[in-house]
């Protein structure tokens, strides 16, 4: 089967073609920073026109890479939530459009959904190239982290008749309430003049400063453990800023950027690096670790709580270096197995969505043309409160 997926639900307006669920035929995607790095991060307005202005060239593209015409296609697959509206519906109604006038089924597919099935994508690939490599196993407990969202699902498959595909069931364990990692990330790089977006850049530097030299201390949560919370940590970030050489010294970096962009010049990471002091290297490598140590710690807190032998990360955040090597490091050190998606499907794509929509489709799910975008769409049911174990209240 070859689904056509469409993503659009922020600043990437994607296609891909993806064969069964696990073959990528093509995967295109065409971004939007240089639209939005002048403002430090995404305006909605300005999103929704440039997903307008490219998703004709971007599925053309995808078809036009995997060889194939839109008669070959087989079904589409759509992010229909949760995102910014106005991008979504540009996707969807494009969507819709194309199916209704080739006839073909049509499912939409939650964006979260999709950065699940990115690592079991991955892992598929990676088996395929070599079959000794570990097969991601469920159930599992898998971080969904990104600009938008940072949630802790358990995930399950279960297999309803002999021969029949399997469907996958997600209960929500834990999830931020208030910024999302990647937002944090983004807004701590805008208050310091790092450009946008901030995770790559935060990432960058950080390895030339002392994850040690600040202590923002852990963050602990008052009823549901498996929570996140980063405000926290972001206005610790600010008050240290706020008055002090740092702040100054932020505003200079600022002026260089402006200086560079009026050229039409951008500044390389080793630039950017001779322009951020000792202390302010060292503050963006201790909020990277303070970050990232509370993402692992509340994610293997969520895996031996629920008994399950492996875990995933996944989303934008996921391609932190740092965040991939101490997950790595802590998960085996627990005797779990950890699987992430590589760069390119970790970030958002339409290859995650065309693999999601596969096994929906396959389950004999359809969407008719009252298929909307939702700004704001769930995914799974919240776990009870009397499934998180008393151990875990140390998180």
């Amino acid at each position: 089967m070859l689904v056509l997926g469409i993503e659009s639900s922020c600043d990437e307006t994607a296609a891909a073609v993806v064969a069964d669920g696990e073959r990528i035929l093509a995967n295109v995607v065409a971004s939007q920073i240089l639209t939005h790095e002048r403002f430090g991060g995404v305006v909605p307005e300005l999103a929704s026109r440039e997903h307008l202005r490219r998703i004709g060239p971007v599925v053309d593209e995808a078809c036009a890479r995997a060889g194939v015409t839109f008669a070959q296609v087989d079904a589409l697959a759509v992010t229909e939530g949760p995102g910014l509206v106005g991008s979504l519906l540009v996707g969807v109604v494009y969507g819709k459009a194309l199916a209704e006038a080739l006839a073909k089924p049509l499912v939409g597919v939650n964006h979260l959904e999709g950065h699940i099935h990115a690592v079991l994508l991955e892992n598929k690939l990676a088996r395929a190239a070599n079959p000794e490599i570990e097969a991601a196993e469920f159930p599992n407990v898998t971080l969904v982290v990104s600009g938008g969202h940072t949630v802790l699902y358990r995930v399950e498959a279960n297999y309803p008749a002999p021969g029949a595909g399997p469907r996958f069931r997600y209960t929500r364990l834990g999830q931020t309430r208030d910024d999302a990692a990647g937002e944090a990330f983004d807004k701590v790089a805008k208050l310091l003049a790092l450009g946008y977006p901030g995770g790559p850049v935060i990432d960058r530097l950080a390895a030339h400063g002392s994850a040690d030299a600040v202590d923002f201390g852990r963050v602990r949560m008052k009823g549901n453990p498996l929570d996140f919370s980063f405000s926290g940590l972001k206005t610790a970030v600010l008050y240290r800023v706020r008055g002090s050489k740092l702040e100054h010294e932020a505003e200079e970096r600022r002026r260089w950027q402006n200086d560079l962009r009026r050229e039409g010049k951008r500044p390389s990471a080793d630039e950017l690096r001779e322009h951020c002091s000792r202390e302010t290297l060292d503050l963006i490598a201790s909020f990277q670790s303070a970050v990232v140590n509370d993402l692992v710690e509340r994610t293997l807190a969520a895996a031996e709580a629920e008994a399950v032998s492996s875990v995933f990360v996944s989303g934008g955040v996921a391609c932190n270096s740092l965040l991939r090597r101490h997950s790595l490091e802590a998960a085996r050190a627990q005797g779990l197995g950890c699987f992430f998606p590589s760069l390119t499907l970790a970030t958002d794509n339409a290859a995650m969505i065309a693999a999601a929509g596969f096994f929906k489709l396959a389950a004999g799910e359809r969407a008719d043309l009252t298929l909307t975008a939702h700004a704001s769409f769930p995914l799974g049911l919240s776990a009870e409160p009397d499934s998180v174990t008393a151990h875990n209240q140390n998180c």
